[in-house]
């Protein structure tokens, strides 16, 4: 074969290939450009486990209409100059390659209106890129739409899981941010039935609150406070007592800087640590967040 030049569309898909496996993937990456457009209130609703339609609305700063057609464009983005900007980058993404991606293997639409507009623009995607801006109804923020995930890539949809599974993919990537951001509001529906709402949680009490939602009323009546803070650093979060645990590490959660990571040494030493205090410790899993 000679060397050629790919398309733009396949390269778009290609892309998508390393950023989007399934419908979770997309909701995570929808709803951290929602966070990262300081949302306070970020609305997720599902159709058949995500693959049918993922629409995901906010209330955050918006799209200038001047833009909104270079949110589909691959390597465009808001968050990034120079190579210098990556040492103090504080936002969950910056590369610019999850719309076109989505939009690559999906029918996607986005509508916005920042602040200063009298009306929001909606622009649709076409073969992975974006066509033209209409005017549109939509309050301050942005709403985007994505159905028949994989439609036009039928070797990946056939690896998707059942409804249910792939349900459950989208509803714990989800709890992960709930965790990391309590002063966003959340809400969540699938097949047009509302499944939980997550008021902001600015006081303690309703911060423990949203963790006894996501993890559990035992877990959250069977916590203890972190709070510890140097110049350097500060580690906050809620530790079980040793009258709770578990055979897995399910309701274990860590965050740095907002992102949720997992790390061999961060679960280890949650391990060690209560080695002393619980039965067969080596073999258990406390919780913590």
């Amino acid at each position: 074969m000679s060397i050629q030049v790919l398309p733009d569309e396949l390269i778009n898909q290609i892309a998508a290939g390393e950023v989007i496996e399934r419908p979770a993937s997309v909701v995570k990456e929808l709803v951290e450009n929602s966070l990262d457009a300081a949302a306070r209130r970020i609305d997720v609703e599902l159709e058949r486990g995500g693959s049918g339609l993922i629409r995901v609305r906010d209330d955050g700063i918006g799209i200038r209409p001047q833009e909104i057609g270079l949110a589909l464009a691959r390597h465009a983005t808001s968050k990034i100059a120079s190579l210098l900007d990556l040492e103090t980058i504080a936002t969950l993404g910056f590369r610019g390659e999850a719309l076109p991606s989505i939009a690559s293997v999906s029918r996607l639409s986005l509508v916005s209106r920042s602040a200063e507009t009298e009306h929001a623009w909606a622009v649709e995607a076409r073969d992975g890129g974006g066509h033209g801006a209409d005017p549109a109804s939509h309050p301050p923020g942005t709403s985007v739409e994505v159905r028949d995930l994989f439609f036009n890539v039928p070797a990946r949809r056939k690896f998707l899981r059942s409804e249910a599974t792939e349900y459950q993919h989208v509803v714990r990537m989800l709890e992960r941010l709930a965790l990391s951001r309590f002063e966003v509001g959340f809400t969540l529906s699938h097949n047009g039935k509302a499944v939980w709402t997550l008021p902001p949680a600015r006081s303690q009490p309703e911060r423990l609150a949203r963790v006894a939602k996501v993890c559990g009323e035992e877990f959250a009546a069977h916590v203890i406070e972190l709070q510890y803070a140097t110049e350097a650093l500060s580690l906050s979060g809620w530790l079980a007592l040793p009258t709770f645990s578990r055979s897995q590490s399910d309701l274990q959660f860590a965050f740095l800087n907002g992102r949720f990571v997992r790390d061999k040494l961060v679960a280890g030493a949650a391990r060690l640590a209560y080695q002393d205090v619980l039965f067969n410790a080596a073999s258990r899993r406390t919780c913590s967040i």
